[in-house]
């Protein structure tokens, strides 16, 4: 970035759809601007930048090496395949780019571990594209969590986040692909539930994962619905189910020994459109005060202001951290790194888990128990 640069000019790489919603984001962004995009092909990127109506002064290339060899690239958006991650975020990070990188990070630990030491070797920002993370909702949700006197201590939580593309999407879909996108369900929707957990429990790891019998798989292996418990030391617990096979569902549930903590929209407001988003949250104190009238207490809703959609504010949020560095001379803030590694953490010990039979899979040895 130059010096009197005050904006960060991003390029994207790879033309998948959720790149229509970051491009428009990063139009959105203050602090951030396309310069350019690539595909394997310049055809399709061409096609791409029509059909999204992308400024002229986008410039359009058919690889993603020219994309990394652009000087005036920044930083880059990643939402390739899965199993192409750790090669163009790796090589991204040496030809000193920040990385956005589309949810799941990489197939496995050993993968994402790679790619936040070329990051960290290249001093350069990462972070992952989990976008409820940035809602304002988020943190509102985080403060009643904390609250001991109205939620008391955490118990329980659970997280489904399912949805039902058809038959055409179980068969052509990268997603179902091993060579693909091989986590299946497990990487594009139990991503959600997995870090939703860890973020209600200050993304402490539990101590043990066990996957629950059930798991459909396709024909080539590929995960399509499936479910696991999560335990900690404490005795709190976590469940959750992902699948590309049951009706639409994001729902995200916390209980405590005071009150709970409830939405059905946690990865996109429901509302979102009308510049808010909601959650219900109830508790004994209100129950207390409401005395017999009813056999319990009765949900508040809270509604969360927003200015920006998610995705806009997650850009700006990755925008700042790089204007921090390269401006500020900063260090990348790493806390991201950490975030999508645990997270990935939990993925890995779900499959394993599956893998072995429905063993209990224990984090704190990294060895699975019978």
């Amino acid at each position: 970035m130059a010096n009197d640069q005050t904006t960060v000019r991003f390029g994207i790489i790879g033309c998948a759809q959720i790149a229509i919603k970051l491009c428009k984001a990063i139009s959105r962004a203050p602090n951030a601007t396309l310069v350019a995009i690539g595909s394997r092909s310049v055809e399709k990127a061409s096609k791409f930048a029509g059909d999204n109506g992308l400024p002229e002064t986008v410039r359009v290339y058919g690889s993603y090496e020219e994309v990394l060899e652009d000087g005036e690239v920044d930083a880059v958006y990643v939402p390739l395949p899965t199993a192409l991650h750790v090669k163009w975020a790796v090589m991204a990070a040496e030809k000193r780019k920040h990385v956005l990188l589309e949810k799941p990070v990489a197939m496995n630990v050993s993968e994402i571990d790679r790619i936040l030491e070329a990051c960290e070797a290249n001093g350069v920002q990462f972070m992952d594209g989990t976008m409820w993370m940035h809602h304002p909702r988020t943190q509102k949700m985080k403060e009643v969590l904390s609250d001991t006197q109205r939620f008391g201590q955490l118990q329980l939580v659970h997280s489904c986040v399912a949805y039902n593309p058809g038959p055409q999407f179980l068969t052509h879909n990268i997603r179902v692909k091993p060579e693909l996108d091989g986590l299946g369900a497990l990487g594009d929707v139990g991503w959600y539930c997995i870090r939703a957990i860890l973020w209600a429990v200050d993304f402490q790891l539990p101590t043990s994962v066990l996957a629950l019998p059930g798991t459909v798989h396709n024909d080539a292996g590929v995960i399509l619905s499936c479910g696991a418990s999560l335990h900690w030391a404490d005795g709190r617990l976590a469940t959750f189910h992902c699948s590309f096979l049951s009706y639409l569902s994001f729902d995200l549930t916390a209980l405590g020994t005071k009150g709970c903590l409830r939405l059905h929209d946690f990865i996109v407001p429901f509302d979102e459109n009308f510049g808010y988003g909601s959650f219900w949250e109830a508790s004994q104190v209100d129950f207390a005060k409401q005395g017999d009238k009813r056999w319990c207490s009765e949900p508040n809703q809270h509604k969360v202001e927003s200015e920006e959609a998610q995705e806009v504010l997650m850009v700006a949020e990755f925008s700042r951290l790089v204007e921090a560095v390269e401006r500020g001379g900063g260090k990348p803030e790493k806390s991201w790194g950490v975030v999508s590694r645990k997270t990935q953490v939990v993925v890995d010990a779900v499959r394993e888990s599956i893998e072995r039979g429905y063993k209990t899979v224990e984090l704190i040895t990294g060895k699975s128990a019978s």
